[in-house]
C-alpha cells in the first residue's frame, strides 16, 4: 500500500469517527493538530468538556487490533500534543482524552481511554 493510499484510508476513517461521534452529540472543533512529537486526530466539545480524539483503524486484527496499537509512547505524544493545544488556544478547560477503534466494519468508541499523569 502505498503511503496516499494510507493516508486517504486515514482519511476516510477519521471521517467515519467524526460523523458517528458528532451523532452521539460531540461538536467537531478541529482535526489534525499538528504540535513537535504528535498530532490529535480530532478535537471535539462534548458539552463543557474538551475531547481529544485518536482514530486507530487496523484492516487486520492479527496484531492485536486498532486497542491494541495505543502504547504508552502513543499516549504520551498525544498528552503532550494537546498540552500543545491548549497552550497556543488558551484554554483551561475540562479534557478527556477517547479512543474510536475501527476493525473492518466494527466502530467502538472508548471514552476516557486514557489519562494525563
Amino acid at each position: 500500500m502505498t503511503d496516499s493510499s494510507r493516508r486517504e484510508r486515514g482519511r476516510t476513517q477519521e471521517e467515519r469517527a467524526r460523523r458517528y461521534l458528532e451523532g452521539q452529540g460531540l461538536h467537531l472543533r478541529e482535526r489534525n493538530f499538528l504540535a513537535r512529537g504528535g498530532e490529535l486526530d480530532l478535537i471535539m466539545d462534548h458539552g463543557d468538556t474538551l475531547v481529544f480524539v485518536e482514530v486507530r483503524f487496523r484492516a487486520d486484527a492479527r496484531h492485536g487490533g486498532a486497542l491494541a496499537s495505543i502504547g504508552r509512547g502513543k499516549q504520551q505524544r498525544i498528552i503532550r500534543a494537546a498540552l500543545a493545544y491548549l497552550q497556543q488556544r488558551r484554554l483551561d478547560r475540562p479534557c478527556r482524552f477517547d479512543v474510536v477503534a475501527l476493525d473492518d466494519d466494527n466502530l467502538e468508541w472508548i471514552r476516557d481511554a486514557f489519562q494525563a499523569d
